[in-house]
This record gives C-alpha cells, sequence and structure tokens, in this order.
C-alpha cells in the first residue's frame, strides 16, 4: 500500500480520485485501486482550493473573535462562502484584518488531516458549535435532509472531522466538521485568493432559523489567475443588466407591484418585441403552431401532471374560488383551489386531447409565449434572470417514438441556428439526468430517452458534460449552455424528453395499422423566458444592441439649427422604411448631443453640416466614436437598411 504522495509526484496534483471517490494526497490506495491524479486547475481541484481556503477563513475568524459559531463553508461556483454566528455583523474592515490573519495560517503550512469519529465523538469536541452538532443530528437521521452544500460536511458514509496541524509542534491548532477532501496544507492555497463581499444568510435557508453573518471570497491557483478573475468580474459589473437597464431606461422593478415581477419601459418594450416577433417567424417557417392558454386553473389539472405533488414549493398558494352560499350564508357548493400556472405544458397536453389524433398529423408542434410565475424566495430573486413573473417561449412537440430522435435533432438544430441570429454562437450541452429521488415513470423509459438524448447530442458535435440528478420529475434534458461576449456560461435553451405525461394524460394517436398509440413528448423552451434572455443579450451586448434590436437606430444631429430640415427629409424616408429614427432638434450644442447618444448607445449617428448639405452627404458617427464622412444619402440608407436585414453588430471604424 502506498499514499498519493508516493504515487503522484507532480506538485500540480492536491488530491486523487480513488474508485470514483475523491479522496486526500494522505490516503492510502492498494495495487487494485483504481486512483487518478487530481490537479488544481480542474474543476474538482478547485473547489478543493476553495474549500480548504473557506476553512482556514473559519480558523482566521475564531482566532479573532473566538467567541463566534461556526455554520457552514462550501465552495461554490468561483469562489466559498462560510457562515458565522458572531454578535456584532462584520464590516469591510473585519475583511482586511481577516486576510491578515488568512495569510498567518497560509504561510505557517498547516496540514489538513482527516479524522474519522463517530456522532458522539463529534458532539464532544464540537459541544460549543450548536450548527454542527444540528449537522450532526441530520446525519444521524439521514443524509437526505441536508443541503448539497451542507453535504460538506456530512455528506457520505463517515462522519470526519479535519485537523489543522501546526507542522512544526504537531499541535492541532484548530478543527472542524468536514467531509473533505483538502489540500495536503496551507500553504498550497498560496496568494491567489481574496475576501469579496460580505451578506446575511439564514441558517440551512429558512427564515424561521437563526440569521448569521456570511463572508465570501474566491481562491485560484496563482496571483495572475485571481487578478483575471477580477477584471472579468469588473467588466461584469460594468454589463449588469440591472444597471443598463435603469441607464437605458428598459425596464424597472415597481415596489408597488413585488418584488420579481417586472415592467418592462417603452425602449425595452421595443426590444421585447423585435425578439419575439422575429421568434414568431422563424416558428412559423419551421412548422410550429401557435396556441394561447389562461394564466390560471383549477387544481386537478396541476395533479394530474404531478407538479402539485413534485413542484408545489416552486407554485403560488392557491385561490379558492367557486363557492356559492344561500341567503343565510350557508354553503351550498364547495370552492375550489385555483393556480396560478408555473407551466404551460399541461395545457398544451389539454390542446392535443381535444380532438382524435392520427399518426399524419404528426409531428404536432404547438408554440405559445405563455406567461408563467414562480415563488421564487425573496433571497433568490435576481433582476431579470430569476423573476416571480415571466414568460416562456414554449414549445411542447409530439410525435412518434420512431420518430423522436429525427425530431429532437431538427429541434436541436433550430435553437441552436436562432441562438446564433440573436448573436450567441459559442456555446456547449449539458445533459441533466434522472433525479433518483424524485421522478415518475418507469426506470426503463427514462433510461430510454436519456440515452436517445445523449445520442443527439454527441451527434451534434458539440462537447457534452453530464448534469446527473438535474432533470425534471417527468424526464431527461439537454441544456445549451451558451457563453457570452465575456466568457461566462448562461443556461439558454433546453429540449426535454418525455414518455410521463403522455401517459398520465392518456393522450394517444391513431398509428397506420389503426392501433392506438401514445405520443412522444418533446418539452422545449428557447429563450428559458424572455426575461431571462433580455438579461443575458443586455450583457452580452453591454447594452450597444445590434442595430435590429435597437430601441432607437439612428438619430439625426444637424451642426446648427439650419440643416434640421435637411436631416428631416432623410430621416423621414429611413423611418418610411420602417427605420426607427428621429432628429435631435433640442437647444443643446452639437457635441452635448453627440455624448447623449453615444451614452444612450444609439448604433449610428447621422451629423450634417454645411458641406454635406450642399453635396447630398451625410456623416456617420459609430458608437466607438469612429466616423465616415461624406457618404451619399441613397448609400447611408442602403447601408442602414442592410444592418437591420443582417442583424449585424455596429463595430465603428466605418464598418456596419
Amino acid at each position: 500500500m502506498v499514499d498519493g504522495f508516493e504515487l503522484f509526484t507532480d506538485r500540480s496534483v492536491v488530491a486523487m480520485r480513488v474508485n470514483g471517490e475523491l479522496r486526500d494526497l494522505a490516503a492510502t490506495v492498494t495495487p487494485t485501486d483504481d486512483a487518478q491524479p487530481v490537479t488544481i486547475s480542474s474543476a474538482d481541484g478547485l473547489n478543493i482550493l476553495r474549500h480548504s481556503a473557506a476553512h482556514v477563513l473559519a480558523q482566521a475568524v475564531q482566532t479573532v473573535n473566538p467567541s463566534a459559531r461556526l455554520g457552514i463553508g462550501p465552495p461554490v461556483t468561483d469562489g466559498f462562502y462560510y457562515d458565522f454566528d458572531v454578535a456584532e455583523p462584520f464590516t469591510p474592515e473585519d475583511i482586511k484584518s481577516l486576510e491578515k490573519a488568512m495569510d498567518r495560517i497560509i504561510r505557517q503550512g498547516q496540514r489538513f488531516v482527516r479524522r474519522v469519529v463517530t456522532a458522539d465523538e463529534a458532539r464532544a469536541e464540537l459541544a460549543a458549535e450548536p450548527y454542527k452538532l444540528e449537522l450532526i443530528g441530520l446525519k444521524g437521521v439521514s443524509t437526505s435532509l441536508t443541503t448539497d452544500n451542507e453535504s460538506v460536511e456530512v455528506g457520505g458514509t463517515e462522519l470526519t472531522m479535519y485537523d489543522n496541524v501546526d507542522p512544526k509542534t504537531g499541535e492541532t491548532v484548530w478543527k472542524d466538521l468536514c467531509r473533505g477532501p483538502h489540500l495536503p496544507n496551507t500553504r498550497m492555497i498560496g496568494n491567489g485568493y481574496s475576501l469579496t463581499r460580505l451578506a446575511a444568510a439564514y441558517w440551512r435557508g429558512s427564515e424561521n432559523n437563526p440569521q448569521l453573518q456570511r463572508i465570501y471570497g474566491t481562491a485560484w491557483p496563482t496571483k495572475d489567475e485571481l487578478r483575471a478573475y477580477q477584471a472579468r468580474q469588473e467588466e461584469a459589473a460594468k454589463r449588469d443588466h440591472r444597471k443598463l437597464g435603469a441607464e437605458l431606461d428598459l425596464f424597472s422593478f415597481p415596489e408597488e407591484i413585488g418584488s420579481g415581477l417586472p415592467v418592462f419601459h417603452p425602449k425595452g418594450g421595443i426590444i421585447r418585441q423585435e425578439m419575439e416577433n422575429y421568434s414568431r417567424k422563424r416558428h412559423a417557417e419551421a412548422g410550429y403552431d401557435f396556441v394561447y392558454t389562461p394564466h390560471i386553473t383549477k387544481s386537478n389539472l396541476f395533479e394530474t401532471s404531478g407538479h402539485l405533488d413534485w413542484y408545489s414549493d416552486g407554485m403560488f398558494p392557491p385561490m379558492k374560488l367557486d363557492a356559492e352560499y344561500d341567503a343565510d350564508g350557508q354553503m351550498t357548493r364547495q370552492g375550489v383551489d385555483y393556480y396560478l400556472k408555473p407551466m404551460n405544458c399541461p395545457f398544451h397536453n389539454l390542446i392535443f386531447r381535444s380532438s382524435g389524433r392520427s399518426y399524419r398529423d404528426l409531428p404536432m408542434r404547438l408554440f405559445e409565449f405563455g406567461s408563467v410565475y414562480r415563488y421564487e424566495k425573496s433571497g433568490v430573486v435576481h433582476g431579470l434572470t430569476r423573476v416571480r413573473g415571466m414568460t416562456q417561449d414554449d414549445a411542447h412537440i409530439y410525435t412518434t417514438k420512431e420518430g423522436m430522435k429525427e425530431e429532437l435533432t431538427s429541434t436541436l438544430n433550430f435553437v441552436l441556428k436562432l441562438l446564433a441570429d440573436y448573436g450567441l454562437e459559442d456555446y456547449y450541452l449539458e445533459l441533466s439526468t434522472k433525479d433518483p429521488k424524485k421522478f415518475v415513470g418507469s426506470d426503463e423509459a427514462w433510461d430510454e430517452a436519456t440515452q436517445t438524448l445523449a445520442e443527439v447530442a454527441e451527434a451534434s458535435g458539440l462537447e457534452l458534460v453530464s448534469d446527473p440528478g438535474g432533470a425534471a420529475f417527468y424526464g431527461p434534458k439537454i441544456s445549451v449552455q451558451a457563453r457570452d461576449a465575456i466568457g461566462r456560461t448562461w443556461q439558454m435553451s433546453t429540449i426535454q424528453l418525455d414518455f410521463n405525461l403522455p401517459e398520465r394524460f392518456d393522450l394517444e394517436y391513431t398509428a397506420p395499422d389503426g392501433s392506438r398509440q401514445r405520443p412522444v413528448m418533446i418539452h422545449r423552451a428557447l429563450f428559458g423566458s424572455i426575461e431571462r434572455f433580455f438579461a443575458v443579450l443586455t450583457e452580452h451586448y453591454a447594452g450597444a444592441f445590434p442595430v435590429w434590436l435597437s430601441p432607437v437606430q439612428v438619430v439625426g444631429i444637424p451642426v446648427s439649427e439650419q440643416y434640421g430640415p435637411y436631416l428631416d427629409e432623410i430621416i423621414g424616408r429611413l423611418k418610411a422604411a420602417g427605420v426607427r429614427a428621429q432628429v435631435d432638434h433640442a437647444d443643446d450644442r452639437m457635441q452635448k448631443k453627440i455624448r447623449n447618444h453615444t451614452k444612450a448607445k444609439v448604433p449610428f449617428q447621422l451629423i450634417v453640416g454645411e458641406e454635406d448639405q450642399a453635396n447630398g452627404t451625410v456623416s456617420f458617427r459609430f458608437r466607438d466614436g469612429s466616423q465616415d464622412n461624406g457618404v451619399p444619402v441613397a448609400e447611408a440608407i442602403t447601408r442602414i437598411l442592410a444592418s437591420i436585414e443582417t442583424r449585424a453588430q455596429v463595430t465603428g471604424q466605418g464598418q456596419i
């Protein structure tokens, strides 16, 4: 038997995967074990680095404030956090002192040493940590009671502690309940970490529990990678759709309406209308039929679909309606529960079932811009990306089992081409498979659906990654993960293959031999939701939308008032051709007008002075400040119309 240090000498290796399970490098392996190295730059390695940094943060907090009680400290996307119960909230000044304390711990090179303990031993060692004791109790009941983040402490088959051991004295200087694994020592955290922000968070995510103080941080293998991440964060802050939405007057969230319920202003309305109109056009060309369904329904529809069994936590509470009373106030007819719909699919199933269907009718493609409502918790609501009221570009396709693979392939190709038309062309695919604790239908049906989706995804030639347990309760799905202009990944379109809802709704069609057969159902949302897609495009383009989506496409700016009529005629011709154009006749100086419309990210400014008027020309000014002077009016109009027709992005330097 050997340990990982003997097995792997590459210094970038920080852990190992033994027979599929992540283990510390100090763990021993036998010659029959399958041991694979885990490097610090891999996804697993980054999680281990960040979780180790979270432990050092917790140690630093208790060094500075011994009365602080520990919550949990998991790795998260691009970083980590740790929750604390402290008498006074942390301040920005505390962050600086905590980073200094972390630096001292990191330089000491303390070893992370794993220990298996019993529940009683853990309780004795952590008697002063009430939140850890609660997690130990949950471990004793069922690991299914813990969240993914809590599983970093009490997940797995064993209960374990990690000691931070001084390498010089061998003394344990700090300890924490943890599943692991960890880096071999704190020195490997290096200087590529930073504490980033403070927040408040309820213990175990419930408002009925105490509110703790959360410290977020990030950690990377090198200082250069940390700086690159910080630069990306700065750029992301500039592109934040909430900030740009206010600056460009696109949308808002009035307090009077409620959390997560946006309103779109006229300029935002234009962008949304263009998005929807183009999508409608493409769907019509692809053979989709347009349908419309109501916003509410009686509860029995969601009982049939299974949403009340599996999705009720994400639904708004029911409204009790239709009760009847006599003159004495006695109920003569029981009321019925109505729900705001969280999904459109049950309604579309009723449309399919409304009349007899033949194999000649298939595939039947139903499409709807359907408004749905989901009860997102207040701490989860975030701008347009997580809202409570949204409009899905929802399609449901009914096909035969023999034709499902061909239909899935054409659906995926349709999705990818349409995303590219909106400017998103860098993506990979994610395959979400069955959650063994949350599904309906047979294992055999799930296996067949999952295998079919995997084959379609692999045939696309795109990178395919696995999302174990990430499927909805009724079927596996492919998700298109799109990268934006600064490299961030957004989950966009989803394609789900469903054998179960057709069964639950007793959907049938007549086969060529006259028998009654069950159709296969494909759920497909291209944008996900209009609101979220709007946010993604806003950040992708940093508010500088392509010409075809821009609320104002052209602004005419006269050098002085006398050239206004000349510009009015040109802008009038553009308007007649359907261009969103206007002339700025304000009394402001020309330079101020240019600044205002540049800040508003208008694609084209047409500037006219004496020479232009005399020669029948205009000067193009682009978003980057470059100009193309002396362009004949007819050519200018042609170029503008072509940029709209081709959905071009204005690049500046005289290019469209």
